[in-house]
Formats: C-alpha cells, sequence, structure tokens
C-alpha cells in the first residue's frame, strides 16, 4: 500500500482551497489542480489518521464514471496529465491521485439523488413521511427501495459546518427556476445510468450527491466527484435486505465506530476532534474502498 499523503504541500502553485478531502491549487487562469488527499472526514469532522491510497481509489472511481457519463453532461476534465502541472519533486504527491480540470463557477447547491431510504432520509421520513418536502408512499422501512429517485438538494456548508438539506422550492430561490430545474433532470439521470450500472457488478447505490459549476459559456458541467464512495451509499446487493442497515461500502463502518466512541467517558460529540481511528478500522475502511473499485472496473 502507497505511502499515506494526509496533505499535500506544492511550492510550485497557490493554494486555492483545502477541503475535507481535496487540496486545490491554481494553475494559470482557467484550471484548478485537485489533489485527493488520504484524510477521512466523518460527520463533517476530518479524521487525524489517514486512510492509506484512499486518494488514488477515489481518484481513479471518479475518473471512471466521467468517462462512462460523458454522454450525459460535460464534465470538468481538462485531459491534460496532472504532472505536468507541478515541480519534478512534486510528481510523487500527484501521481495517480490528481485531476487537472477546468476552473468553473460553482453552483452553491449540492444535487442529492436518493433510490433508496437510509440515514438523514430515513430518520426525517420516520417523522413526515417525506424527505426535504418530498412525499413518499407510507409503509416504507429502513434501506427500502424508493418508487422512483427523488431528488432532494442541500446548501453546501463551510468547513466543519453540516450540509443542510433544503426543498426544490428553497433551491429555485437561491439559483432560479430554469437552472433547478436542469439540475435535477441531470443529476437523476447521472443517477439511474450509473445506478444500472452498478447493480451488473453487484452493487447498489442507496443515494449519490453530485457537484456542478458553469463555465464561460454558462455550461452546466459537473464537477468535483463523482460516485465515489466518500459522496455515495454503496452496498453489496448480497447483504442487503430490508429494515436494517446494509454492510456497506463507503465511510459507513468508520460512522458506526464513531457513534459507539467515547471521549472522556463520554459519547463523542460530532465536533473536532475526533477520537483517534485504531488501526483495525483504519484497514478495514482501506479494504473497502478497494473493494468497492475492483468490483466495480472488474
Amino acid at each position: 500500500m502507497d505511502h499515506a499523503l494526509h496533505e499535500s504541500s506544492l511550492h510550485s502553485l497557490p493554494l486555492l482551497a483545502r477541503g475535507k478531502v481535496r487540496d486545490n491549487y491554481v494553475v494559470g487562469e482557467d484550471r484548478i489542480l485537485m489533489i485527493a488527499s488520504d484524510r477521512l472526514s466523518a460527520f463533517d469532522v476530518i479524521m487525524a489518521e489517514p486512510i492509506p491510497g484512499k486518494g488514488a481509489l477515489l481518484t481513479q472511481m471518479a475518473l471512471f464514471w466521467f468517462d462512462k457519463l460523458g454522454h450525459v453532461v460535460p464534465n470538468h476534465l481538462t485531459g491534460d496529465a496532472p504532472e505536468s502541472a507541478v515541480a519534478a519533486d512534486e510528481v510523487a504527491q500527484v501521481k495517480g491521485r490528481a485531476m487537472l480540470v477546468k476552473r468553473l463557477k460553482p453552483i452553491p447547491v449540492e444535487a442529492v439523488v436518493r433510490g433508496y431510504l437510509a440515514g438523514s432520509g430515513w430518520k426525517e421520513y420516520q417523522e413526515s413521511q417525506s424527505v426535504c418536502g418530498e412525499k413518499l408512499p407510507a409503509g416504507l422501512k429502513n434501506a427500502s427501495k424508493l418508487p422512483q429517485p427523488i431528488f432532494t438538494p442541500a446548501t453546501k456548508a463551510e468547513m466543519g459546518e453540516h450540509d443542510e438539506n433544503i426543498s426544490f422550492a428553497q433551491m429555485e430561490k437561491q439559483i432560479g427556476a430554469e437552472l433547478a430545474a436542469k439540475m435535477r433532470e441531470v443529476a437523476i439521470r447521472l443517477y439511474e445510468e450509473a445506478a444500472a450500472f452498478a447493480l451488473t457488478k453487484g452493487i447498489i447505490i442507496a443515494d449519490t450527491k453530485f457537484e456542478f459549476g458553469l463555465d464561460a459559456d454558462g455550461t452546466l458541467t459537473l464537477m468535483d466527484e463523482v460516485l465515489t464512495p466518500d459522496s455515495s451509499r454503496y452496498w453489496p446487493v448480497e447483504g442487503y435486505q430490508e429494515g436494517i442497515n446494509p454492510p456497506s461500502y463507503d465511510k459507513q463502518f468508520v460512522r458506526d465506530w464513531l457513534e459507539q466512541a467515547t471521549v472522556d467517558g463520554k459519547p463523542w460529540g460530532k465536533t473536532a476532534p475526533a477520537p483517534a481511528l485504531p488501526a483495525e478500522v483504519v484497514a478495514h475502511t482501506a479494504a473497502k474502498y478497494r473493494e468497492a473499485l475492483e468490483r466495480l472496473t472488474g
């Protein structure tokens, strides 16, 4: 397994922003170098322990999906080699874990699509029989497949804050009705095509979030990461049944561990700093990410 990269440090390019997982650097006036670190965030808190190889696995998976779904919507890839943008002594930080992408105007709403009832959606359904204002039929259980995928947007939070679910009407107010409708249509189509393909590989994609931006011509463009276990719930078909949290290929294993974790004898309050992840949790999580990529790409 390759050496873990918790944080990149390039001297040849100015740092634009450091996200939960990705470090973005400015390349000229119209491009960004996105480096996927091995950081892991859960409950919007970054863990101190990196997951070795995770950034490279995420990058390979995102590139796989960008290629497979390129006919649905344009994406931010430039086709240029990331290594070409950095100094020779920085190539090791970039190789296999970076994308050289177009600089876009980001749309400040996350496009969340749910095909199954899980996580915060399941909690909300129990209270209101709806998710983000989308009414759902009675009698659904945890992990139930929905009659059809639903679009449940969220506002993108500042670092350390929690993303907030909003209604489609709020999204329309924020970015305009036409763009909101286009984003919903494209996001649902992306999800349906990806979910159908993943099923042929024995993987259920329960839900996912997409991020979009606008290019210089105002064209809607898929950006950031796409359909990785960091932005999606991946369930193996053979472990799936309604009524329980299925085993997963994503961060759920870490989340489940953190739900039981204590700090100074009290349950962890989901604020930084996070409890230290044991070596076996790190190793198990790395193995899950690897298995998801191998299964998906065959």
